[in-house]
């Protein structure tokens, strides 16, 4: 992590209202390279895997207009992310909008850069599509990696309408290109209706430990998160946070609700449960504004997103 340099700072509400100015993930610095930065928020503004209700691709640009009210200091942990990291938005990935095919590559060759520059991405999705084309570019980077995943669905289905490449099957493709480190994969919040009893099965026949979000209604995930840090150890680690792992009472503006699911309080126990661990990414994905009227779905994603850089290997604590 560079020192020397002085680091970029959220742009003060009162040096500018929170309500005006550029609209930057967190009011921070725009940046075009990744170079000399710890870590960078990045949108990818892709919704052409969704298999229900479409508006992922807006994502990004609402998340980053809820963050404008998050503080640099999080006063629950003592965490001060850009007392020690230097920090920017990086702007969005040009994605092909008219092909899911083309997008990937262009996905994965955008975050090689970033990750060549030795800065750990922090994604503003898009739907969960775009987590395969990002775990090409960490694992090729670190190797086969661990993942903290928190979502209503497993995502591990073998195609969807005959396809291979869509928002349901990420995880079952980074098993199959080894990306991921299996036996250190945990999926937190599964629940809903399925196709078959087995549906589950797959993932737990990887090595996947199942959390399923009835095992851990009205609980503190304190316990569970202590579980995934003894496993995961040193591992390099990725996040992935599907918004609709929340019950939609709390996050509603999502492609494809769940009712039952964690809480809010939850959410946060998960991402402050990472401290510790070697987190080299994270994306917050699956967030549709056109069915978020109230904004406070993206607001949620906002805290989130910066949670995760709360948690991030370097970040001191007060």
């Amino acid at each position: 992590m560079t020192s020397a340099t002085p680091k970029n700072q959220p742009l003060s509400g009162n040096a500018m209202p929170r309500f005006g100015g550029i609209a930057s993930m967190l009011r921070l610095p725009l940046a075009n390279s990744p170079e000399g930065l710890d870590a960078a928020f990045i949108g990818v503004p892709l919704d052409i895997g969704t298999s229900h209700r479409p508006g992922a691709r807006f994502g990004p640009r609402q998340i980053r207009a809820e963050s404008a009210l998050i503080r640099p200091y999080n006063m629950a942990t003592g965490a001060a992310p850009f007392d020690t990291l230097q920090v920017a938005d990086l702007g969005d990935v040009p994605i092909n909008t008219y092909s899911l095919q083309k997008s990937l590559p262009i996905i994965t060759g955008f975050y090689q850069q970033v990750l060549n520059a030795d800065c750990i991405p922090l994604t503003l999705g898009g739907d969960h599509t775009i987590a395969l084309p990002i775990l090409r570019a960490i694992a090729a980077r670190h190797g086969p990696v661990a993942l903290v995943h928190v979502d209503a669905h497993a995502d591990v289905n073998d195609d969807m309408f005959g396809e291979r490449i869509a928002h349901g099957t990420p995880f079952r493709r980074a098993v199959e290109e080894n990306l991921l480190a299996c036996d250190k994969v945990f999926q937190i919040g599964l629940r809903g209706t399925g196709y078959a009893s087995d549906d589950f099965d797959w993932p737990r026949a990887q090595g996947f430990t199942i959390v399923q979000a009835h095992e851990v209604w009205y609980q503190s995930l304190a316990p569970t998160m202590a579980r995934v840090r003894e496993r995961i150890g040193n591992t390099p680690c990725y996040l992935s946070f599907d918004i609709d792992g929340i019950d939609p009472a709390f996050a509603g503006g999502t492609g494809t609700p769940e009712i039952g699911g964690l809480t809010v309080p939850q959410a946060l126990e998960i991402i402050r449960g990472c401290h510790g661990l070697n987190i080299v990414g994270g994306d917050l994905v699956e967030i549709a504004p056109p069915y978020d009227l109230s904004g406070n779905t993206a607001l949620l994603g906002a805290n989130l997103l910066y949670e995760m850089l709360c948690v991030l290997p370097g970040v001191k604590r007060r």
